[in-house]
């Protein structure tokens, strides 16, 4: 590397807020199976501890070594449906604290895969996991769970959409005393992937190695420096320097995840190439879509700003790295991301343009806060529009929504930390009871001529 690039790579860091979000250590709970619910916590707990216990240490070691901050170190299981439903247990509730438990010793903040996968339907695990999900939230501190509602290959399971309303309902009152922090931690999916590194979707895919690292990078404070470079410039230009700078960055992860999976002595897994804000000023995507020329995010443009935002840093990270995958595009949470906590308070950006924006980037619907007498249809009909966008559009598309009992809009719900506070959004008045009643699966859609 040149010397130029070097002291690029250590302003990027030091000014502009560049930062390795994550690594996940991936674990697959597959031989921990056992009939026995305790036997199966035992083992679960032993194998987690032995192949983390040194996850933490060695992210710091890299950080000291290269001055490359890694901000969260973290594990993803197997879905715990799948583990625990060869076991006789009527709750899960005690394989949530078994996580928490494991994520505590070996110092991770965040442990992914209390999770389900019922795109199609359940088996008996599905219905007892998704049952324990607001207690195993509330009487956790670090585990997260998701369940996968909906694939372009099988549909969307419409009983599930309608469970999940509830669930997230349930999860907001258990843990209203704490700002509703139940939902910040539970994801809704369609077409989930198996090797997402970010929190709270994260789980281990039954078609992973054993044991992976997986690295998450970040960097819109990265890319915004580099457009107000070219300011007036056409977008051809734009998109040039956002792929050079993706390139940048995702070189940056890639040297990591090899550092860290040489290290600790397993398989390394993928870069996820997101570009991954937090509310601190300086790292945000809303801003680098303002300084494409939009006033406030949210306005006429910014879907098209985002589309080309997204796909720009797909082309950059994909040459600068041998394995990509995760969700791979920019996150726009509204409460993690200052400029779009801004467009909320100035009425330039509401859930319909959220939806809209999320036909073109990765995640969805993502750390909105609503009112907290929203009903669970409403909810599942949110979850409903979200999953049929990433269904008909073959893309991974989320919810992470809270409806903060007790709050209504103008009300702000505070998370603290990298998960930031939000502005209470309005939803729709009108309801969508008898659409969510009717349960069932709608069908995958023909693929064969798309337009």
């Amino acid at each position: 590397m040149e010397t130029r690039q070097i002291l690029e790579t250590i302003k990027m860091i030091e000014e502009e807020k560049l930062d390795i979000r994550t690594i996940t250590m991936g674990i697959s709970l597959l031989d921990c199976i056992d009939s026995d619910g305790v036997k199966a916590r035992q083992k679960i707990y032993n194998k987690i501890t032995r192949l983390a216990k040194d996850l933490v240490k060695v992210g710091e070691e890299i950080t000291s070594e290269f001055g490359i901050p890694i901000i969260n170190k973290r594990i993803s299981v197997t879905p715990i449906a799948l583990i625990a439903g060869a076991s006789d247990d009527k709750d899960y509730v005690e394989f949530a604290k078994t996580l928490d438990a494991a994520a505590k010793t070996v110092g991770v903040n965040f442990i992914g895969g209390f999770s389900a996968l019922v795109q199609k339907g359940y088996h008996k695990g599905d219905e007892i996991l998704i049952d324990s999900i607001p207690r195993a939230l509330a009487e956790t501190e670090r585990v997260c769970a998701s369940v996968n509602i909906g694939s372009t290959q099988t549909g969307i399971n419409m009983d599930a959409v309608r469970k999940m309303g509830e669930v997230i309902k349930a999860s907001a009152e258990l843990t209203k005393d704490n700002q509703s922090m139940g939902c910040a931690k539970l994801v809704v999916f369609a077409n989930a992937v198996e090797d997402n590194p970010f929190m709270a979707g994260a789980f281990h895919g039954v078609g992973e190695a054993d044991c992976v690292i997986n690295v998450g990078v970040s960097g819109p404070g990265v890319v915004k420096r580099a457009l107000e470079k070219v300011k007036g410039e056409s977008f051809d230009m734009v998109a040039e320097v956002i792929k050079k700078t993706a390139f940048k960055i995702t070189r940056m992860g890639q040297l990591v995840g090899h550092e860290a999976s040489t290290r600790l002595g397993v398989k390394f897994g993928i870069v996820d190439l997101s570009l991954a804000p937090t509310p601190a000023i300086g790292d945000s995507v809303a801003h680098i879509l303002e300084e494409m020329g939009l006033e406030v995010v949210g306005t006429h443009g910014t879907t098209a700003a985002l589309a080309m935002l997204n796909d720009a840093v797909k082309k950059g990270g994909v040459m600068a790295c041998g394995h990509v995958g995760g969700l791979s595009g920019a996150f726009i949470p509204v409460s993690e991301d200052a400029g779009m906590i801004d467009a909320v308070n100035k009425g330039a950006l509401n859930l319909e343009k959220l939806e809209a924006m999320t036909c073109v980037c990765s995640v969805g619907l993502d750390m909105v806060a609503i009112p907290g007498d929203t009903s669970a249809a409403t909810i599942s009909a949110i979850i409903a529009d979200e999953a049929a966008i990433g269904v008909i559009n073959h893309k991974t598309t989320a919810v992470r929504i809270i409806p903060a009992v007790g709050m209504k809009v103008g009300d702000n719900v505070e998370f603290g930390g990298l998960l930031g506070h939000a502005p209470i959004m309005p939803v729709n008045p009108f309801n969508s009871d008898a659409f969510i009643a009717r349960g069932g699966r709608i069908p995958a859609p023909i693929h064969s001529f798309k337009n």
